[in-house]
């Protein structure tokens, strides 16, 4: 699924830019060689980080 159409940026993108480190979407528009255009897909990144530290906060329990 595109998360960010403008860019072409996919979820399993976005997901690897997390895993590697990045925690704000500016971090994940640098991990994909991209830059932010109309920011609609913001929202969306921020949702699959909260999703992702959620799940590594499970994990760590």
């Amino acid at each position: 699924m595109y998360v960010c159409n403008c860019n072409g940026i996919r979820e399993r993108e976005v997901r690897a830019a997390i895993a590697a480190g990045a925690s704000r979407p500016a971090q994940i528009f640098k991990a994909c060689d991209s830059a932010a255009q109309c920011a609609r897909c913001v929202c969306d990144m921020r949702k699959i980080l909260d999703e992702e530290r959620e799940a590594l906060r499970f994990a760590a329990e």
